[in-house]
């Protein structure tokens, strides 16, 4: 599963309840994502014929309508990723709720399309938060950790058919790759991950995934993979991943389709 976060300027706001983003050099690092990032690795996608997931915060769908077009008009999906790339863990259910209705409005709008997979920013969600995805229709989530397999939600004690595609940090770019320097992301600023080594990692992961048969899910932000280097490191990667013959690259919704109707439910 390629994913990509496309959180642009959202990680970078100064009061996320406004949107408000009085740093005009952090806006410009996360808008490189949506402005120069994402078609760049649209580019990449279509070149190779491969699919993806794009999950994508609400105002950034509002900020940047045309680019949420070009990836729905070039097949990939689109998933929920809140609004102000707001951690779910700290707002009532009421909150929550009003925050995917109103991204999945503009989605539609936008798109013509709402999203049937979800991944909370940050990873991190409420203890209600499954429930209530279960209950709005979404076909899975991608937040959780635990796995390296899709498996079902259990909701009071019954599994349902929310299927969690779990994700892990060492596949993840703004892991290896982020840095700011005012204000300092990562504290102590000494992270600026080696290109080659980095990637060297992610095929060994990928090796060990193949040999167990499991679900590897490459967690990329396009201010952050989209640079020009990455963008060929990656597709390096990729053509390594498809030379193995036995590999299907798919989104979201197809793996958690494709799970739920292979996987029994305990009675």
């Amino acid at each position: 599963m390629l994913s990509f976060d496309v959180d642009g300027p959202t990680l970078w706001v100064d009061d996320r309840a406004t949107g408000r983003c009085d740093d005009a050099r952090g806006f410009s690092i996360g808008a490189y994502g949506p402005w120069r990032g994402t078609p760049r690795l649209l580019d990449l996608l279509e070149d190779r014929a491969l699919p993806a997931t794009f999950f994508v915060p609400g105002e950034i769908v509002e900020q940047w309508p045309a680019v949420a077009k070009d990836i729905a008009a070039s097949g990939h999906e689109i998933g929920h990723h809140g609004w102000m790339h707001e951690t779910f863990y700290d707002h009532p259910s009421a909150a929550q709720r009003d925050i995917i209705a109103r991204s999945q409005d503009l989605l539609e709008r936008t798109t013509g399309r709402r999203a049937v997979g979800f991944r909370s920013p940050s990873g991190d969600i409420a203890a209600d938060t499954p429930a209530l995805l279960a209950e709005l229709g979404f076909s899975y989530s991608s937040s959780m950790r635990g796995d390296d397999r899709p498996y079902r939600w259990e909701i009071d004690g019954r599994p349902t058919d929310l299927i969690e595609i779990p994700a892990h940090w060492e596949l993840d770019d703004y892991q290896q790759f982020v840095y700011n320097e005012s204000p300092p992301e990562p504290q102590g600023l000494d992270r600026i991950a080696s290109t080659l080594a980095t990637f060297d990692n992610w095929r060994r992961e990928f090796d060990g995934y193949h040999r167990w048969g499991l679900c590897y899910v490459l967690m990329l932000h396009p201010q952050v993979i989209g640079k020009p280097q990455r963008v060929r490191a990656l597709g390096r990667l990729l053509d390594h991943i498809g030379r193995q013959g036995d590999v299907w690259f798919a989104t979201g919704a197809q793996i958690a389709d494709w799970w739920r109707s292979r996987s029994v439910v305990p009675t």
